[in-house]
């Protein structure tokens, strides 16, 4: 298993070693450091080259496992012209980093999703902005009238975060609380497992509720995600959560064949009508499951026992190359 040092690389690696599969870490020098430091949780280390560098973990035999890092830092071009293999939909990688397919996906799927503004003379009510791919929160802002919305995506387009107006994702913001759903879909039991929730742990926002409003007025809050809390919602609200992470199974299998392989995330609004809004999704782990790196408790209730979603996929892994369905796996 190839695994990118960064976001959820401590249980991925330490998942593998619990299946008895080998890891090879990849990265850039200053962030390789970090995994040496833990005795036997790593085989291999090796620095990150651009494309080369997935070249030669393709020759020696992994399987990329990707996570929101491999998104943002090697990049779906990277990935199909190395030809390595990969765990999960790799298709997938491109409908996640573009706002227009990511929400096409959701709407296809018949997922309620905040309302969407095309350009921000449309704005008429509290908006969340937001930038594509896996920045972990940066650069989002809060703001309600189209002048300020402007002023903010020119600043962004004249330091290079943004191309264009057309580069971002203008959301209403949903009043409630955020909660976010982890799934599993395993090709080879043909089934979807709920494995964990979370709550983002994001500077400064959560930090300014520690403040009285006289003196927050003037502060601008930022979403940068530092950590994650764990989150059990209400036993009423899992039959939805289950029927969401199925229409998001099926609508991948009609729109990009294969269809979603192994995790992935549904990133929600929990309004008070306790209907859950989806904001977003991730095609693959998100640093929200680390809570669980002693293993959740929602996946006892598949497996008898609990498991890290690092352990579910080199499970997964496993049990295909046991069986000779690795081709059901890896695209």
């Amino acid at each position: 298993m190839a695994v990118y040092a960064s976001h959820s690389a401590i249980q991925i690696l330490l998942g593998a070693r619990e299946e008895g599969l080998l890891t090879t870490i990849f990265g850039p020098p200053e962030s390789l450091r970090l995994y040496s430091r833990f005795p036997g949780l790593v085989n291999k280390a090796l620095e990150y080259s651009g494309v080369d560098c997935l070249s030669i973990l393709k020759d020696e035999g992994h399987v990329l496992i990707p996570s929101g890092s491999i998104v943002e830092y090697v990049g779906y071009d990277a990935i199909v012209k190395s030809g390595i293999p990969y765990f999960g939909l790799k298709e997938l990688i491109k409908w996640e980093s573009e706002w227009d397919l990511k929400l096409k996906l959701l709407n296809e799927a018949g997922i309620p999703i905040p309302k969407t503004f095309k350009d921000p003379s449309q704005v008429d009510t509290i908006v969340i902005v937001k930038l594509p791919g896996a920045k972990g929160g940066k650069d989002f802002f809060i703001s309600k009238t189209p002048r300020e919305i402007e002023v903010n995506l020119e600043k962004l387009k004249e330091n290079g975060k943004i191309k264009s107006f057309k580069d971002v994702c203008i959301q209403e913001y949903v009043v409630g609380t955020t909660m976010y759903a982890h799934y599993f879909y395993s090709p080879i039991f043909d089934r979807l497992e709920i494995t964990g929730f979370d709550i983002r742990y994001e500077t400064n926002v959560d930090g300014m509720k520690r403040l009285p409003p006289t003196l927050t007025k003037n502060i601008q809050p930022s979403f940068i995600v530092c950590g994650n809390i764990p989150v059990y919602p209400r036993e009423k609200l899992l039959e939805t959560f289950i029927e969401y992470g199925e229409r998001f199974v099926k609508t991948t299998k009609r729109l990009i064949p294969p269809g979603i392989i192994g995790p992935f995330c549904l990133e929600c609004v929990i309004n008070e009508d306790l209907e859950p809004i989806v904001f977003e999704f991730s095609g693959r782990i998100v640093a929200g499951t680390n809570i669980y790196m002693n293993g959740s408790p929602y996946l006892k209730l598949y497996w008898g026992t609990e498991m890290s979603v690092g352990r579910r996929i080199a499970k997964e892994i496993r049990i295909a190359k046991d069986t000779e369905r690795l081709t059901e796996i890896l695209t």
